[in-house]
């Protein structure tokens, strides 16, 4: 046992029949399946996503995360041999040097040459760093985010095995900033028409910027929660987004955040006081039950997968039982889970 204290990965875990992963996206993003759960009492009921609105009161603030996925998915050769190689961007070092995911790894070592549509873009292998990621440092003409778009493809979930027809249902409506290799899910559901009802009823809508790595799919192997080593992202909130954030808290509206990447993001930013402050870093908060949320009052999420750090975080926020209980009440009812399924409003 750890100093630290002990949380079983096991206390995290729930059945899930393989049918219930959603593969495809909704044609209508608002027509999503909604439960809605009373973090307090453990009571939840059903609903659509456009009933969110009904479920929002003037001066809330509803918080986004403005991140935009990149096609970070490279598919290219080895030089020398002509050997498949595929490529996922994580990180970008500098403006050409990114530590990436390389399969298959243990063929691909320093000063390996990479090229992708038939040489448009190359790459030279500099380094392995933690975990076997590779520093590979890109060679093109032109602008690197063009030729990402035109050689890239999204990074979809593993298990996502259905290929995705639109680009742009792997992004929210009011994606901005590029930088993602997964998409903030929870977003997903709302469309412009919806974020203008919203609007009207007199509710705040602020935006962050978390940059989304791949680290969100990563299981907890550790027995011991306590032990899971956290992935870092790339976070930014601005003096405008920190104000209103912090006007609603000081007059009694609810802070809500749409997915676990604006949660993490606002938890990490704010202080012991609940005053969340503007500015950019790297975070790598981790938040399990017996945490104490400064800022956060509801959220808007997906369902998560058994044993990650995602039900983790919703079980601190609602409880572990009350959330467990929603999950399986969600598998009787037969939502739709992870990234392209069915949304939860704790509240």
């Amino acid at each position: 046992m750890s100093e630290k204290g002990f949380l079983s990965v096991k206390d995290f875990d729930y059945e899930l029949p393989e049918e219930l992963i959603a593969q495809d996206p909704l044609t209508d993003r608002s027509a999503s399946r909604l439960m809605m759960l009373n973090k307090e009492t453990g009571e939840w009921k059903h609903g659509h996503f456009r009933d969110i609105v009904g479920e929002l009161q003037p001066g809330d603030c509803l918080v986004l995360n403005n991140t935009r996925v990149i096609p970070a998915r490279l598919i290219g050769v080895k030089e020398d041999t002509g050997a498949k190689v595929e490529v996922l961007l994580l990180k970008r070092i500098e403006k050409d040097l990114w530590e990436t995911l390389v399969k298959p790894g243990k063929k691909i070592r320093p000063g390996a040459k990479l090229s992708f549509g038939d040489g448009i873009l190359t790459a030279q292998v500099e380094e392995i760093v933690e975990e076997g990621n590779r520093l590979i440092r890109f060679s093109y003409e032109g602008i690197f985010e063009e030729v990402l778009d035109r050689l890239g493809q999204m990074p979809l979930p593993p298990y996502i095995t259905h290929e995705l027809k639109d680009r742009e249902r792997y992004q929210t409506v009011y994606a901005k900033f590029d930088g993602s290799a997964a998409a903030p899910t929870a977003g997903l559901h709302f469309t412009k028409e919806l974020l203008q009802e919203i609007r009207d009823k007199g509710v705040t809508i602020a935006e962050i910027t978390l940059h989304v790595g791949l680290g969100t799919f990563r299981p907890v192997k550790e027995e011991n929660v306590l032990d899971h080593p956290m992935h870092s992202e790339y976070y930014e909130i601005t003096e405008e987004t920190a104000e209103q954030i912090n006007r609603a808290h000081r007059e009694g509206g609810r802070v809500i955040c749409v997915g676990t990447t604006s949660c993490r993001t606002l938890e990490t930013a704010a202080d012991e006081d609940g005053i969340l402050h503007a500015g950019c870093g790297w975070t790598d908060i981790f938040i399990y039950p017996g945490y104490h949320f400064k800022i956060l009052d509801a959220l808007i999420t997906n369902f998560h997968l058994p044993q990650s750090t995602l039900i983790m975080l919703v079980s601190a926020l609602a409880g572990r039982e009350h959330i467990l209980a929603a999950y399986e009440e969600a598998v009787r009812q037969k939502y739709r889970f992870f990234s392209f399924g069915d949304a939860m409003f704790i509240h």
